[in-house]
């Protein structure tokens, strides 16, 4: 089992700045699928500051989010400080000792949470290899490569575990920019789907996170969540960022106009083997020198402990980290 302190997350510049103390500042962190371009934050009420968060607000951004993902009304919606304490919660979900399958290679904190909680886990290369496991775990689309699995497809896999008291994870992450991939909107039983509100809007630091499901899924998890758990300024922004459909559609065109551009620069050095909108992956048997050139230059981007001939970049924020970026790869 891989300890939790030796999965390599990103975002960490601290650990940046220890690997490159030399390097240029300030740090352009490429190293997450985060949006560059955030959601610009309205002026928020001193009480969501001073008061414990009222059920009205909570309210208010369910059914923003009930809107924005096309929930249907006879599925539940529980909202949560992050996606990542959801993952956390899941093995809750299922019985004991259930066998689970994690489609990957993907988000290692999935097979990290179940093999916490003491379920056997298996890590398959497609869902035609989870065999009779009681539980699949897909990141869809995925983390790192962009693979998208077919909505269609993952109806019938969740046909099938519901007929022997199993459960699907869809965890859609990256699905906000990628049309056509969601679940939610024709949502199959015996199917949790997770939703990440900070990566698609650029507000990671807001911690904010949806759970989606049939049944008694939802309440459960909200149970195991308890009072207050999402603070008052999520609350807020949250509800607010969910209903401008303007703004995701704007953003949705502009990042995908941004992974093309950061294509064509990427495959000066490597090939380019997948991604999404927000981040984009590349293979090269250089993979540690580039990485080590770019973090001489003040550059980080995400590495793999299991993939070490890959690299995965985020988007440059403005036309400054672009450039630097550009000069890195041609140096």
């Amino acid at each position: 089992m891989t300890a939790v302190s030796a999965i390599w997350h990103g975002g960490d510049l601290d650990a940046a700045r220890r690997l490159f103390p030399d390097a240029p500042e300030p740090w352009i962190d490429l190293s997450t699928g985060i949006n560059p371009i955030p959601y610009p934050l309205p002026v928020l009420p001193a009480s969501t500051w001073q008061r414990l968060p009222g059920r009205e607000s909570e309210a208010a951004l369910l059914a923003a989010a009930r809107a924005a993902y096309g929930v249907p009304d006879e599925a539940g919606v529980v909202a949560a400080p992050g996606t990542q304490i959801l993952i956390e919660l899941l093995p809750t979900l299922a019985g004991v000792g259930d066998r689970v399958a994690v489609v990957g290679p993907t988000y290692g904190e999935h097979a990290r949470t179940w093999r916490k909680a003491g379920h056997p886990v298996a890590e398959a290369g497609s869902l035609a290899e989870t065999g009779d496991a009681r539980v699949v775990v897909l990141v869809n689309p995925n983390n790192p490569d962009g693979r998208i699995v077919e909505p269609s497809r993952l109806h019938d896999v969740a046909g099938r575990l519901a007929a022997r008291g199993g459960l699907l994870v869809a965890d859609e992450a990256f699905a906000d920019f990628e049309n056509g991939t969601s679940l939610i909107p024709a949502l199959p039983p015996a199917t949790l789907v997770l939703r990440s509100f900070g990566k698609t809007y650029g507000l990671a630091g807001l911690r904010l996170g949806f759970a989606v499901g049939r049944g008694d899924l939802t309440p459960r998890l909200a149970e195991r969540l308890g009072p207050w758990a999402v603070p008052g300024p999520a609350l807020h922004v949250g509800a607010r960022a969910l209903a401008d459909r303007g703004w995701l559609e704007a953003a949705r065109r502009d990042r995908t106009a941004d992974a093309i551009r950061l294509d064509r620069l990427l495959a000066r050095v490597g090939t380019v083997v997948g991604g999404t909108s927000l981040f984009r992956l590349v293979e090269t048997a250089e993979a540690a020198a580039l990485f080590d050139r770019l973090g001489r230059n003040g550059i980080y981007a995400r590495r793999f402990q299991d993939q070490p001939n890959r690299l995965r970049f985020g988007l440059p924020a403005d036309e400054a980290g672009w450039s630097r970026l550009e000069a890195a790869l041609t140096d």
